[in-house]
């Protein structure tokens, strides 16, 4: 039988993850639940793929990230013409001595954001892969760890196609999470005119936690009991996708073990010690959606990836 509350030290973590919603929440009005699944992404160690139209704040929510945490942060703009090498680093030649040393690349930080992930190269996209599913890179043969914990936010903007690349199904299923943020409504966004006013909100954000208490809350997430039932539910839903008729590929075993992390976290973050089929539920949309691809008589007849999940959560049987 799971405890019914979180230890006493995992109750201040939760406060400070409070502190850090309002951080977030300040710099970011009125987009309550993509803040909350950014934090669980975070406490999953996973990544996050933010997919919108320019404007809307995905560049802004990723400094306030790295402020409120107060890490290492490295911000990467993906052109046609970035290389591998930009992103991960190189040996350069010392002509005085006659030697190579190893240059890191902007890879080496605690929070990525790949900036247009879609306007590199699928070979440039290619570089994080190893780094976004191991926390490590391979350069010249050799293994490097990457700093703990390791943070990829990528974004990508849905409307201009032109000169992009679409990012490959073993990039797309590295990301745990894909979100939208989506235009805020129109009181929120009077609040942000008034707020930006004579300065940005986000030079000001304190800092609330810091690397080693995020790197031990994610050891306390894998520690959130998960019922047979309840992971049963999950591989129900992962086996549905599989099976339906509307989906050329459903979710690979990748995708049910981010579910299962994702839904211990989601846990977490409301103060339990166990999960419900309601923290599976809330995230099925975010953590399976992007793993699918829609045969052509699905795509044409205007159904959405969102569409087929919702239908699939609303057919398979909630354990009790």
């Amino acid at each position: 039988m799971a405890q019914s509350t979180l230890p006493e030290q995992s109750e201040k973590y939760v406060q400070k993850l409070n502190l850090l919603r309002d951080n977030l929440s300040g710099v970011i009005r009125g987009k309550s639940e993509s803040i909350d699944m950014m934090m669980v992404a975070l406490l999953s160690n996973g990544s996050v793929l933010m997919e919108d139209v320019p404007g809307t704040g995905k560049t802004t929510l990723a400094k306030a990230l790295a402020r409120s945490l107060d890490v290492p942060f490295n911000r990467v703009q993906f052109t046609p013409d970035l290389l591998p090498t930009d992103i991960l680093g190189s040996s350069i030649y010392n002509p005085v001595d006659g030697t190579f040393h190893f240059r890191q690349g902007p890879i080496f930080c605690n929070i990525l954001l790949a900036d247009e992930i879609n306007r590199a190269s699928p070979r440039t996209q290619s570089a994080l892969l190893e780094a976004m599913s191991e926390s490590q890179a391979t350069i010249e043969g050799v293994r490097y760890e990457l700093p703990s914990p390791f943070f990829v936010l990528a974004t990508q903007n849905p409307v201009d196609f032109h000169g992009t690349y679409p990012l490959p199904e073993a990039q797309l299923d590295r990301f745990l999470i894909h979100l939208q943020l989506g235009y805020p409504d129109a009181e929120n966004e009077m609040e942000i005119l008034f707020a930006q006013s004579t300065e940005h909100p986000v030079d000001h954000l304190e800092r609330v936690l810091n690397h080693e208490e995020v790197v031990q809350m994610q050891e306390q997430v894998k520690t959130v009991h998960v019922d047979q039932s309840v992971a049963r539910y999950m591989i129900d839903l992962v086996q549905a996708t599989r099976n339906d008729p509307r989906l050329k590929l459903g979710v690979s075993p990748r995708g049910s073990l981010m579910l299962f992390r994702a839904s211990q976290a989601v846990a977490y973050l409301k103060s339990r010690t166990y999960v419900l089929p309601d923290d599976v539920q809330q995230m099925a949309d975010y953590v399976l959606a992007h793993r699918l691809i829609l045969t052509s008589k699905a795509k044409y007849s205007s159904i959405t990836k969102m569409d087929v999940v919702s239908d699939i959560v609303s057919k398979v049987k909630v354990p009790n």
